[in-house]
């Protein structure tokens, strides 16, 4: 059977590694129910400005520490057009800015105040603009304890959607045992990927970058092949 499931945080407009696990498995879980974490990558990102790497944030509603990324808001002082704008004056001279544009913007203004949807439409939208095909859920909606944490949490995620392998991110390999999910019958690998680089501007290249900072300097086509293709699974 060999069904590989895939499964991470929603985070906003991440890098390319993050687009390289969807695409390298055959169905992606998006946790909603999991805890927010405050300076991680969940509400922010790096976009490349005047050459150097500087972050982007959705700003949320104050509110408790201890809720889930599923329960919290955007700040209603969140000024979409202001990151419209950052991300224009960032990347007006980038040769498919004309392309990526329209989808930005869809993106950021996307009439929904909770962070999981706001985040959730974000990747399914790149998703389609790249070609990738993988099918998509959410966590919450698979039949599992979800009292369950950690490893736990995975195998059962990995069983309830049928998967017999799972994929998780190379950063994580300390995090989970070969034999406790052998143990259930399912395989894990980690995907590592391929550094490589591309023009920006003709400065010095900063690596590991949005996914929008590839969009600009790519066609599409290109990043579609650099999702198949700039990683290994070991």
């Amino acid at each position: 059977m060999n069904l590989k499931i895939g499964i991470m945080q929603p985070y906003f407009l991440p890098y390319l590694g993050y687009f390289n696990l969807i695409g390298a498995v055959d169905t992606f879980i998006i946790y909603d129910n999991i805890k927010y974490t405050k300076k991680g990558w969940i509400n922010r990102n790096r976009m490349l400005r005047d050459g150097a790497g500087v972050y982007f944030t959705l700003p949320l509603k104050r509110d408790s520490d201890d809720l889930d990324v599923v329960q919290r808001q955007l700040s209603a002082s969140f000024d979409r057009l202001k990151l419209i704008r950052m991300f224009e004056l960032a990347y007006r001279h980038a040769p498919y800015f004309a392309d990526v544009y329209p989808l930005l913007k869809r993106i950021i203004q996307y009439d929904d105040v909770n962070l999981f949807n706001y985040i959730y439409h974000s990747i399914l939208s790149v998703c389609q603009y790249i070609g990738i095909d993988t099918m998509i859920r959410i966590s919450s909606e698979i039949q599992i304890d979800h009292s369950l944490r950690s490893q736990d949490k995975v195998i059962n995620l990995c069983l309830s959607s049928g998967g017999d392998t799972y994929v998780n991110m190379i950063g994580g390999r300390e995090l989970y045992s070969h034999s406790d999910f052998g143990a259930k019958g399912i395989s894990l690998k980690f995907l590592k990927p391929t550094p490589f680089d591309y023009s920006q501007l003709g400065l010095p290249f900063v690596p590991g970058l949005s996914i929008i900072d590839v969009l600009m300097f790519n066609p599409v086509s290109a990043v579609s092949a650099f999702i198949q293709q700039k990683y290994e699974l070991i």
